[in-house]
Parts: structure tokens; sequence; C-alpha cells
């Protein structure tokens, strides 16, 4: 697999949005939709092709008071990465 990008960003073949009838978020594309769980949305949201991962699991960091949360932002990335969500 490639790495990851310096700056991740969202395929323009999806778009992130919240769904109210699922009361989540989702990533659309043409052929159907993924749904997202709570972390997986926060991490997306973030893939704007200007933060690097560094970056966004900082920002995760201070937003959530959490710590230690780089291997699953990597994973996760990594994993969009893999399907096609991330370029």
């Amino acid at each position: 697999m490639n790495p990851l990008p310096l700056a991740p960003k969202l395929s323009r073949k999806f778009r992130l949005q919240f769904e109210p009838a699922q009361d989540r978020w989702v990533l659309l594309y043409p052929e159907g939709m993924v749904q997202l769980n709570p972390s997986a949305a926060e991490i997306l949201k973030r893939c704007d092709g200007e933060r690097s991962v560094d970056a966004i699991v900082s920002q995760l960091e201070a937003t959530f008071n959490a710590q230690g949360i780089a291997a699953e932002v990597r994973n996760l990335l990594e994993e969009g990465q893999r399907r096609g969500w991330i370029e």
C-alpha cells in the first residue's frame, strides 16, 4: 500500500455530510453510502488536504481531551486510503 499523504484529503468521488435520517455522518458516492461512526466522522472532517496527520491527531486530542490516539487515527486513514476515500 502507498504511504499516507502528508496532508490527507477526501477523494473527489466522495462527499461527507450529516444525514438526518440516519442521525449520523455518511460518505456519499455514486454507488451508495458509507455510514460512519462518530470517531471516523471527526477524523474525516479534518481531511482537507491542508492538515498533516500529526495536526489532525493534535486537534482531535485537544478537542476531545484524549491522548494516545495517533495509532487509531492512522489506522482509520490507512483503511480510508485502501477503500479509496482518502487521496
